[in-house]
């Protein structure tokens, strides 16, 4: 609510409008109202600094006798320019909502004990266990290396862990000693491993992420797999046995995508190998009864994109069913319920994030949900997070595309959810935050369905003309939807009509769909988002000599191609892309999958394919003046690539600019102050070409 000197404020402002429109025009009532709808408008846009007001929930769990629920609480500190959080505690009802940390240490990813009486998460790298009814609290693990996922064992005595844990290192070539005193340059490292560096991380030592066991009232940790191999996902079948996913193949680098489940017994070490196909077997969940697992993977066929299927292995009789071959989308996370007789999980259907259900024994798979996610704050990506509950309720984050990620829960056998909390009610976020209208059309190119969605800037008028922004998302496999991104907010709140489409390739849409551009991208894809940038034209309010277009990633790689392709963009900003296919293969983070998934081959073999797909080949087109914005530690997308088109631009003398954010990574928003410098500059380069 406005308090009383901003109240006046904004009359005045109201007056003073209203007076030199007086003495302009001499029409009193129609231009008073037009001076305060004009105010009006720009009272209920989204500002840059609201970023800081956002609240958003991750995480919840519900405890085992259903009464409680913990969640991590969420924000961006305007003063760390980081993001923090806390658990937060209330009754299932959502009532008596409290803290039940400070915060100071991030909390996050909670979960209770067997018996409800303790709640482990995660802090800084490290477990901690708090007592629910003291509140006390209690550092679990000290490890060097840093924890990744962990879980309550069924009787609740110890905990599993995951953990990078160092392997050897290929030592330098012996150098002289330095003379006493003498400052020489640090020592080399040597690398000999096909992947040594991670977006986020950089270059890192050579490590084999291990599971290990401790206590659950404190102790040392013992760890329960060795060798030279990486286990990832794991989950209890009992308190002695852990089914877990890993790549135990003697080349295991050059199979990025290979894993297989396991079981291993942790007393005795005995490892028993439960699945072996081709492609990857992850995320294992056991019923309760410890006879069946469910699990998500795929046959490998090393195609641009597989649909991620639910699996379930039948621990007597050896033998994998897959469960939701006619779904065909992406399988996440599956959960059994108390009985042991549905999975639960999480997939993407048409850019809307669900939580579906489906019988043990197969069947049809049930919507329960479609407003699953609402935790990237960002861009209007799916993230989010659920947990099945030992009563049969499900608790998940639910998101719209005007409010962040709240707590809702699912009651047993409802078929609706109810919201248990509202974060944002105390600002002005949810309302002025911009509705989306979901748009169909048709491919140019082959009358392919394309869906989209537009966002119209505050105080919208019909009989107006503004200027229309293509958002363009990255991945390529990836999906945007209606849901709540503070980045197009903002563009919203500055103007423009912003549209943002999931052109072929992206996922939500089934496996043929994503598979268009299987060693075809970009291509096709252009033809897509024109065809609804025509189609937003055509519905009218669109001022044609203002056409803007930017992405980030695979929406970096596409706007880099537009404007090789057509000059009906006035400006264009190209985030984070790739411009040249051949030196991204052999420079990113990801090199072991590019040549194999992307393209028929590694670049030396197939280089006319690699450079027939890169925008650096069509800078010779390009008229629209372009800018570049790139983190300098992106390891996804180095800026290397930004680098060379820069360059290559300035030598064809089309105006351009190199935005480079200092520290930031592939995940440029990762800190909100860079997540306003991409956005601020990215609408300052198209006010400067913007036509009026």
């Amino acid at each position: 609510m406005l308090s009383g000197p901003v109240v006046v404020s904004i009359l005045s402002m109201k007056l003073v409008v209203f007076a030199a429109l007086i003495a302009a025009h001499g029409h009193a009532a129609a231009v008073e109202a037009q001076a305060v709808k004009a105010v009006d408008a720009l009272v209920s846009a989204i500002q840059p600094m609201d970023v800081f007001k956002l609240e958003w929930a991750s995480a919840p769990a519900i405890s085992p006798d259903g009464q409680k629920i913990i969640f991590a609480r969420s924000s961006l500190d305007v003063m760390t320019d980081a993001r923090r959080s806390a658990l937060w505690i209330m009754d299932r009802s959502g009532e008596n909502l409290e803290p039940l940390s400070s915060g100071e240490r991030n909390e996050n990813a909670p979960q209770f004990s067997p018996d409800g009486k303790r709640v482990a998460f995660q802090s800084g790298g490290q477990i901690f266990i708090r007592f629910v009814d003291s509140g006390r609290a209690f550092q679990l693990t000290s490890e060097t290396q840093g924890v990744d996922q962990f879980a309550f064992s069924p009787d609740g005595k110890s905990l599993a862990f995951s953990m990078r844990v160092p392997a050897a290192k290929t030592k330098a070539a012996e150098l002289p000693t330095p003379p006493e005193g003498a400052q020489w340059a640090k020592s080399v490292s040597v690398i000999d491993r096909l992947t040594y560096r991670a977006d986020g991380e950089g270059i890192f030592a050579p490590f084999f992420t291990q599971i290990f066991v401790v206590p659950a009232n404190g102790g040392t940790p013992r760890q329960v797999t060795a060798g030279d191999f990486n286990y990832g996902g794991f989950a209890f079948a009992d308190s002695a046995t852990l089914i877990m996913s890993g790549n135990r193949e003697a080349d295991a680098e050059y199979q990025p995508l290979q894993s297989d489940l396991f079981e291993l017994n942790i007393r005795s070490g005995a490892l028993k190998r439960l699945t072996d196909r081709i492609g990857p077997d992850e995320e294992p969940s056991v019923s309760p009864d410890g006879r069946y697992v469910a699990y998500v993977g795929f046959t490998d066929r090393e195609q641009f994109y597989q649909v991620r299927t639910l699996s379930l292995l039948d621990r007597k009789s050896g033998l994998s069913t897959v469960l939701t071959k006619a779904l065909d989308r992406d399988v996440a996370v599956p959960s059994f319920d108390a009985s042991g007789k549905t999975i639960y999980f999480q997939y993407d259907d048409q850019g809307q994030s669900k939580i579906g259900k489906i019988a043990r024994d197969g069947g049809k798979v049930v919507s329960l949900a479609a407003d699953f996610g609402g935790a990237d704050i960002g861009r209007p990506y799916g993230a989010g997070s659920m947990m099945v509950g030992r009563t049969g309720d499900v608790v998940y984050t639910q998101g719209t595309a005007q409010r962040p990620a709240e707590v809702a829960l699912i009651a047993k056998n409802s078929t609706s959810s109810r919201t248990l909390t509202d974060l944002n009610s105390d600002t002005s976020i949810e309302r002025n935050a911009r509705p989306v209208e979901e748009i169909w059309t048709k491919s140019s190119f082959d009358q392919q369905p394309i869906q989209a969605w537009i966002m119209r800037p505050p105080g919208f008028d019909p009989a107006k003309k503004y200027p229309l922004l293509l958002e363009i998302h990255g991945g390529p496999v990836a999906n945007y939807g209606p849901r709540f991104a503070f980045e197009t907010q903002l563009y919203a709140a500055k103007g423009y009509i912003v549209v943002y489409a999931n052109p072929r390739g992206s996922s939500s849409y089934g496996e043929i769909f994503g598979n268009l551009i299987h060693h075809d991208y970009p291509n096709h894809d252009f033809d897509d988002l024109m065809s609804v940038t025509d189609a937003v034209i055509a519905k009218g309010g669109v001022d044609e000599r203002n056409l803007f277009v930017t992405g980030g990633s695979g929406g970096g790689v596409l706007t880099a191609w537009i404007v090789g392709h057509t000059d009906r963009f006035r400006a264009a900003v190209v985030a984070k892309p790739v411009i040249n296919w051949m030196s991204f293969a052999l420079t990113s983070d990801g090199g072991a999958v590019y040549s194999r998934y992307w393209f028929p081959g590694v670049p030396w073999e197939h280089a006319e394919h690699y450079l027939k797909r890169s925008p650096l080949m069509y800078v010779g087109n390009v008229k629209t003046p372009t800018m570049l914005i790139t983190g300098e530690a992106d390891n996804r997308t180095p800026i290397s690539e930004t680098e060379q088109y820069f360059t290559a631009l300035k030598l064809s003398k089309v105006p351009t600019q190199m935005v480079r954010i200092p520290g930031a990574s592939h995940t440029i928003n990762a800190r909100p102050s860079n997540l306003l410098a991409q956005v601020l500059n990215t609408v300052a380069w198209f006010e400067r070409f913007r036509v009026y």
